[in-house]
C-alpha cells in the first residue's frame, strides 16, 4: 500500500533539483530556481494523470477537503452530508468551515449508501462528500445522479484511492472536485501533502488563492500575481520537496496499484476458504486500486473466532468496529461535543446552545455491516513467503 516501499532513485533525482536550486518555496525567487517549478509540475502531471483540468496542490487530504468546502461556498448554516465510514478528516473539514455534517449509512461497497443518501437531503444540505474508501469505489455515478436533481455539488473524497477508476475513467473526476491525501501510508506519498482536481476553471482559481493567504495568482509565470485581493485566505501551499516526491512517485503509480491487485488476488483466494465468506462489493473490479482486501463474515461471532485465529498467527485483520479513527460509533469527540472553545463551537452557538447532536446507534445497517468484516492492507513489496504465510493463516481460521 504505501509508496514509501519503493522510494528510489526516481525520488533521489527530483529531490536533488530542488537542493540545488536552495528554493523550497513554490512560487516567486524565479532567478535563483533556474525554471525548477516542481510543485506546478506536479499538479501538471496530476491533472493530465487523472484526466482533469486543472490540479490544485496543497499541505495535506484534511487541507484538500477543507478547500474545495471554502471554494465551493459551505459554511455555517450549511449541512453537508457523507457517510458514517470514513477517517476523522472528512467530518472534521465539513465543522472547521461551520458547516454540520450529516452521516449516511454504508452499504455492501464500504462506501455510502445511495438509497440512504436520498433520505437524508434536506433544504440545507449544500455539498454532498462520497468517500472512496479503503482504496475502492463508491456507487458514485447514482450518488452525482441524486445529487443533480437536487442541484447539490459533489465532493468526492478520494484521499484513498489515488489511481482507482471506472470505467477507465478516474475517481474524482465524476464530481464538482476530488480531493486526494499523499501522507506517508498512501500508495502515492509526499509524506504529507494533497490535491484538488476539478474541470471548473473559476473554481480551481479560488482554491490557488485561497490556499495562499488570498493572493490574486493571476497570470505571472512562477510568481503570485498581483497584489489584488478577492477574499481572504490562509496558507496551506505545498513545499518543492514533496511536489519533488510527488513527480517521481507518480510516474509509478500504475506498477504500484498493479502489484497491489495481483497480491491481493492472492490474498482474497485464501480468504475464499472461510465458510459462508463474501467480499465487498467493488463497482469496477478492474478499476480497483486494490490498498486493502475485504472479506465480510456471516456474522459478529464468525468474525471474532476467524479474527482470533489470525491473531493467534500473529495475522490478525482489522474489524473496523473496534477501530477509533473511522468509524462513526467510536468517534467519542464527536458524539461527546468535546471542543477546546468555551462556548462549545462547532457543536454550540456562541451563547451555548446545541447546534446539533450525534446519536451513537444512528446508522445500524453500517453496525451491523462492520461488525462482521474484516480487513487486510496490501502492500506494494509482499514477497512469496510473507504471501504464503498469511494464506496459511487464513487457511487455518477458516476451520475455526
Amino acid at each position: 500500500m504505501p509508496g514509501y516501499e519503493i522510494f528510489g532513485e526516481e525520488e533521489k533525482i527530483e529531490i536533488m533539483d530542488v537542493l540545488n536550486t536552495g528554493v523550497l518555496f513554490r512560487y516567486e525567487f524565479l532567478e535563483q530556481r533556474k525554471g525548477v517549478f516542481k510543485v506546478r509540475e506536479f499538479e501538471q502531471n496530476f491533472a493530465k494523470y487523472c484526466g482533469a483540468g486543472h490540479a490544485q496542490a496543497v499541505t495535506s487530504g484534511t487541507t484538500a477537503l477543507k478547500i474545495a468546502l471554502t471554494a465551493l461556498g459551505i459554511g455555517p448554516g450549511d449541512e453537508v452530508i457523507t457517510q458514517g465510514f470514513t477517517f476523522v478528516a472528512t467530518w472534521e473539514a465539513i465543522l472547521e468551515v461551520g458547516a454540520l455534517p450529516v452521516f449516511t449509512e454504508v452499504d455492501a461497497t464500504l462506501n455510502m449508501d445511495p438509497s440512504d443518501l436520498q433520505k437524508k437531503i434536506t433544504p440545507k444540505t449544500k455539498c454532498i462528500i462520497p468517500v472512496h474508501m479503503l482504496g475502492a469505489q463508491a456507487r458514485i455515478a447514482e450518488i452525482v445522479a441524486i445529487a443533480a436533481q437536487h442541484n447539490i455539488p459533489v465532493l468526492e473524497d478520494t484521499a484513498q484511492a489515488t489511481g482507482a477508476r471506472i470505467g477507465g475513467k478516474h475517481l474524482g473526476t465524476f464530481g464538482k472536485c476530488g480531493t486526494f491525501s499523499f501522507d506517508a501510508v498512501k500508495t502515492l506519498t509526499t509524506g504529507e501533502g494533497g490535491m484538488v482536481i476539478t474541470d471548473d476553471e473559476q473554481l480551481w482559481r479560488s482554491m490557488s488563492e485561497y490556499h495562499d493567504h488570498g493572493h490574486d495568482h493571476q497570470i505571472n509565470p512562477g510568481g503570485r500575481g498581483g497584489e489584488g485581493r478577492r477574499f481572504i485566505g490562509s496558507n496551506y501551499r505545498m513545499m518543492e520537496l514533496q511536489g519533488a516526491i510527488g513527480l517521481a512517485q507518480l510516474a509509478k503509480l500504475d506498477s504500484m496499484i498493479v502489484a497491489q491487485q495481483k497480491n491481493k488476488t492472492v490474498l482474497k483466494e485464501a480468504a475464499a476458504a472461510i465458510p459462508g465468506v463474501t467480499f465487498r462489493q467493488l463497482v469496477d473490479p478492474q478499476g480497483d486500486s486494490a490498498t486493502h482486501l475485504a472479506f465480510i463474515l456471516q456474522d459478529r461471532e464468525q468474525c471474532q473466532r476467524v479474527n482470533a485465529s489470525l491473531r493467534k498467527d500473529g495475522l490478525g485483520a482489522v474489524n473496523f468496529s473496534e477501530n477509533t479513527w473511522h468509524y462513526y460509533p467510536q468517534w467519542e469527540h464527536l458524539l461527546g461535543a468535546k471542543s477546546l472553545t468555551r462556548s462549545g463551537y462547532p457543536f454550540n452557538e456562541p451563547g451555548g446552545k446545541k447546534r446539533i447532536v450525534y446519536d451513537p446507534k444512528a446508522l445500524p445497517q453500517a453496525a451491523a455491516l462492520l461488525e462482521r468484516t474484516l480487513v487486510y492492507p496490501v502492500s506494494i513489496k509482499m514477497t512469496g513467503e510473507k504471501l504464503q504465510e498469511m494464506s496459511r493463516a487464513l487457511h487455518r481460521a477458516a476451520q475455526v
